[in-house]
């Protein structure tokens, strides 16, 4: 049966019902069931805000077939049921749903064939006694096509043909499942459940473990940029960055009372060097749970944030999403229900006694919220560290989890962007609009929240410094454009290993061009516990600011901080276009070069913003390293040395000097 609305198609078949709408220009949402019925439009499970398009979808009948255009993207709906994507102004194949079933449908030739292999486009594969399916949606691969996107992924790849990703969250690994194709289009997929995409090369499969429904959307355009502009509007902006968040943070793992960390932003203020964040890590607490200051370390809250603020500071503290059975918050939580339970009724236990919140329950979050206005932000804090959002269970048995939205296999990934979502509102509604929380894992939509992604607990090592930048430009792509490291990387580290100190000194220099320039790590030699109530019980990592690794490596960095300050009017720009289009601060060569075809191949050099080319050291030992410009002239920043583009160049590289580019022309 066919039925057609002002907006959408439907189409159902024996149990399967399908619907296409008009989802934005050029774009289109579609979703398919086994269920009858759809889940609401307004479905916290959802990630899209509706977009209404100015163009009406028009709907022509074949003799075998439905075309739908909405714009530049046209979907033909064969006689089985099948979609293939195409751009309507070129008639290029975008997209097509792989079929080998009963009969395919060739439009080119209306040419028709049987297969006995049975693979359908779409498979619904029942969860007995539940509402619930293991879907897959396939299509056919292509091996020359370039995808990127996707979130942040631990790993050497910038395009990712040919890779199997897990769409779920772990400690450094984000699931953003929005995808940019260099054949025109951009891909969505709607579905917060845990599942796997293989991008292979024969076909692509889009699996979710346990869901009610198909839901992903599509655009189509001429350039990158479009297609990146089209998806932000149907996923949300970030807001404006606050000017703080634009030069020095710095942190380490930990600052154990007030007065360690005031000597630090007092050291940084009589040397001279400006700092615009400094954070509270973990458990300066007495108990995970508490959501306040261990008032025995941390003595005078107000006056440490005020004297921070005549200094040019923010403070930043760690907030984690756990409760200790000794927190004197833990009983009412239990008692009300806002504490995460496995399918056995056992409370999720980490990081010793300790049960995590459920803020996919809008009282749970309520609740901490009030907390953290009352002891944090009331006192003068000013942003949030929301640790642990994955949340970082002790295994990532996803099968095991359930919240009250639903079991973690069908609504996992979203925790996340709820958890942000409670320090957002909040603040908002306290008169706070300037915000910026530092966050280790986020979804789609979490950039309109404020959401500053960091890449999570990461090794100190070269091979992580490069891993570093291909999942900061993916993650670009997928949506977030607020996104930083542990320069250094976090774990791993002595600050007396002259090859570390040679990471360190690359990491920063890549970190300058990046959208936030962050100073965190647990360095060695560990310094003891300084008690044994509340905080003081744990272990704390070496010095970790500017100074601590020696006075070359002080001047580098030096360097390269006065340098990021004297680019901050460049960063607003950068930040406003970020705000205002969805456009990655940090972003690949192909987004500002799309018609040169070699700049969709380069993975170890981006550009910051439209005109700084960045090509960091990402080798131990390396002094030196090729470079490729295109069209136009550049100059290389600290020199008047100008550069013809189009040509590959070796460019020198000396541990003080990492290879940056100004487009001139």
């Amino acid at each position: 049966m066919i039925k057609k609305e002002d907006r959408a198609f439907i189409r159902r078949y024996d149990a399967e019902t399908l619907r296409i709408e008009s989802w934005g220009a050029n774009s289109l949402r579609i979703r398919a069931t086994h269920n009858g019925e759809f889940l609401p439009v307004n479905s916290v499970l959802s990630a899209l805000t509706e977009v209404i398009s100015d163009t009406d979808l028009i709907i022509e009948e074949g003799e075998d077939y439905h075309k739908l255009i909405q714009g530049k993207l046209t979907c033909m709906v064969g006689a089985n049921g099948k979609l293939t994507f195409y751009h309507s102004g070129t008639g290029k194949k975008l997209l097509e749903e792989y079929d080998r079933n009963e009969f395919n449908t060739y439009y080119s030739n209306k040419k028709t064939f049987n297969s006995s292999l049975a693979i359908p486009s779409r498979s619904y594969s029942p969860i007995r006694g539940t509402s619930y399916y293991k879907i897959v949606n396939r299509f056919e691969g292509d091996e020359e096509e370039r995808l990127f996107g996707m979130g942040q992924y631990q790993q050497s790849i910038l395009n990712l043909n040919g890779a199997k990703l897990e769409l779920s969250h772990r400690n450094s690994q984000a699931s953003v499942p929005f995808l940019l194709s260099d054949k025109g289009y951009g891909m969505l997929w709607n579905n917060p459940g845990v599942g796997e995409v293989f991008f292979g090369k024969n076909r692509v499969e889009w699996i979710a473990s346990s869901t009610r429904q198909i839901d992903y959307w599509i655009t189509a355009g001429d350039m990158p940029a479009e297609i990146e502009e089209a998806y932000a509007k149907v996923v949300g902006k970030a807001p404006l960055m606050p000017d703080y968040g634009l030069g020095l943070w710095q942190c380490k793992l930990r600052y154990r009372t007030q007065e360690e960390l005031m000597s630090v932003a007092r050291e940084y203020r009589q040397r001279g060097l400006p700092l615009d964040v400094i954070v509270a890590d973990y458990f300066h607490w007495p108990n995970q749970g508490d959501f306040r200051f261990d008032e025995v370390l941390w003595p005078d809250v107000e006056g440490m944030t005020k004297e921070l603020e005549e200094m040019g500071t923010k403070l930043i503290v760690s907030v984690w999403p756990t409760v200790e059975k000794n927190s004197e918050n833990y009983e009412v939580m239990k008692e009300l229900g806002y504490l995460t339970r496995n399918d056995s009724g056992d409370r999720q236990i980490q990081l010793g006694d300790a049960a995590t919140i459920d803020f996919t329950n809008p009282e749970a979050r309520a609740y901490v919220w009030d907390l953290l206005k009352k002891n944090y932000l009331d006192k003068g804090v000013h942003d949030f560290w929301l640790d642990e959002a994955e949340p970082e269970f002790n295994d990532y048995d996803y099968m095991n989890y359930r919240y009250q939205a639903g079991a973690d296999m069908e609504v996992g990934n979203i925790y996340p962007r709820e958890y942000i979502k409670m320090a957002y509102e909040g603040m908002k509604e306290a008169g706070h609009n300037d915000q910026i929380h530092l966050i280790r894992c986020v979804w789609l939509g979490s950039q309109k929240y404020g959401a500053l992604l960091w890449s999570g607990d990461i090794d100190s090592s070269f091979r992580a410094l490069r891993e570093q930048v291909y999942a900061g430009l993916n993650v670009g792509i997928a949506g977030i454009p607020w996104w930083t490291t542990d320069i250094g990387g976090f774990e791993g580290a002595d600050i007396r290993d002259e090859s570390f100190k040679e990471c360190l000194v690359r990491w920063f220099q890549f970190a300058t061009f990046c959208p936030v320039l962050r100073m965190h790590g647990f360095r060695k030699p560990v310094a003891d516990p300084i008690g044994d109530t509340g905080g003081a019980r744990r272990l704390s990592g070496a010095p970790n600011e500017l100074w601590s690794y020696g006075e070359e490596v002080y001047q580098i960095l030096k360097h390269y901080l006065k340098l990021r300050l004297e680019m901050k009017s460049y960063l607003q720009e950068v930040m406003t276009a970020a705000h205002e289009k969805g456009t990655p601060p940090m972003r690949p060569m192909f987004y500002e070069f799309p018609s040169d075809k070699r700049c969709w191949d380069l993975k170890d050099q981006y550009m910051f913003g439209p005109d700084y080319l960045v090509a960091p050291i990402l080798e131990e030992g390396m002094r030196s390293r090729q470079v490729y410009l295109p069209a136009g002239k550049w100059r290389r920043v600290g020199s008047d040395e100008e550069y013809d583009g189009g040509k590959v160049y070796e460019v020198e590289a000396p541990l003080a000097d990492m290879p940056v580019f100004k487009r001139q022309s």
